[in-house]
């Protein structure tokens, strides 16, 4: 007669280191941070400024080395959050602070795109607008809009933007540009720039996924600060708008902000950014 629990006994050990070599990998797989909201779509404790900028190595192809000043106490807090539909498709408009004080920049290894653009580069090409950082100074308010639709009665995102300058103050966000050429078998850096960015956009059919970046302004990075030269870069920001192309981002990256709106709409108590495998610790900043 056949007793399948003593055959179970039997085989426990083989079963159970079966399943132990299935589920530990599983188990053991990293995840990025997970941010908290509360029924209203806000989060009424602060995290770390660096768990909700997390997408920014996501969406590189490249290493990100991240850096914050001694004694950093930036932070940001989600707000509010209010989504309408009509049955087939569904707007939601989600107010963010960034408070806090400090400085937190995510500086981008350029060795992928050395590699890559190798030939080019040989050929005395000059690489113009290589993305160099992006930084968040101090603290701010902005918005996060989602738009999407209704497919088989799911919700899926087409749009998402990310507005840095809401509430009429100016946008705590910049990214560093510069030129890479070649000059006597050695890739230099040449024109440094620095631009304050108004808003981020990501959708839904970009193939290859790419992020649309609005400029606030665009200036030389040893430029000074008086009222003339930011004059000047309000209008050259104004220009590159219309000549900055979209930049292409990672896969993962892409669909991770994709699901990072669809959990603000969708008024989700939790949202997990997958794990970001490029991210570094750089050293810290001086302020």
């Amino acid at each position: 007669m056949f007793f399948p629990s003593v055959w179970l006994l039997s085989r426990w050990p083989v079963l159970a280191a079966a399943w132990l070599g299935v589920a530990m990998p599983l188990l053991a797989a990293p995840a990025g941070p997970t941010l908290h909201f509360d029924g209203d779509g806000g989060t009424a404790a602060g995290s770390p400024l660096s768990e909700f900028m997390y997408f920014v190595p996501l969406i590189s192809p490249e290493k990100v080395f991240l850096s914050t000043n001694t004694g950093n106490t930036q932070c940001a807090r989600v707000l509010s959050c209010r989504c309408r539909t009509n049955g087939t498709a569904f707007h939601a408009n989600c107010e963010f602070a960034f408070d806090g004080k400090g400085l937190e920049r995510n500086v981008f290894d350029h060795a992928f795109v050395i590699g890559r653009r190798q030939s080019e580069l040989r050929a005395g090409k000059t690489l113009a607008h290589q993305l160099a950082a992006i930084s968040v100074q101090g603290g701010g308010v902005g918005s996060i809009e989602v738009e999407g639709v209704f497919t088989n009665h799911q919700p899926v995102v087409m749009e998402m933007r990310i507005h840095f300058n809401g509430r009429g103050h100016p946008s705590p966000v910049f990214v560093d540009l510069q030129d890479l050429v070649l000059r006597h078998g050695a890739v230099c850096y040449e024109n440094a720039t620095v631009a304050r960015v108004n808003t981020l956009t990501f959708r839904q059919q970009a193939d290859p996924p790419k992020m649309e970046v609005t400029l606030a302004s665009v200036k030389r990075k040893d430029a000074g600060n008086g009222a003339w030269s930011n004059f000047v870069a309000e209008m050259k920001g104004a220009a590159a708008n219309l000549l900055l192309p979209p930049l292409t981002i990672t896969l993962d990256g892409h669909q991770a902000m994709l699901d990072f709106g669809l959990a603000l709409a969708m008024h989700r108590p939790v949202f997990t950014f997958p794990f970001a495998s490029r991210l570094t610790n750089g050293p810290a900043l001086a302020l």
